[in-house]
C-alpha cells in the first residue's frame, strides 16, 4: 500500500490516503526507520523499504502491512 512518511514535532507518522487514515509511530526495528517495521499507534504494523538513513521527509514509499499479534 502507498504510505506518506513525515516528521511531526513527537517522532513520525504516517498517512494512508486511500484509507483516510493518519497515525504516529509509536515504535520502530531500526534507530533509522527504514528497512524494517513499524508499528501505529492504533496497532498496525507495517513494513517499510529499505532507504538511506538521510532521505528527506515527507515521502510517498510502498509499504506492506504485516500481520497483527493475536
Amino acid at each position: 500500500m502507498k504510505i506518506m512518511v513525515r516528521k511531526v514535532a513527537a517522532g513520525y507518522s504516517v498517512y494512508v490516503p486511500k484509507k483516510d487514515l493518519e497515525e504516529a509511530i509509536v515504535e520502530h526495528e531500526h534507530p533509522t526507520l527504514w528497512g524494517g517495521w513499524v508499528l501505529l499507534k492504533n496497532g498496525w504494523k507495517l513494513e517499510l523499504p529499505d532507504m538511506s538513513p538521510d532521505t528527506r521527509l515527507p515521502i510517498t514509499v510502498e509499504a506492506k502491512k504485516l500481520p497483527e499479534a493475536a
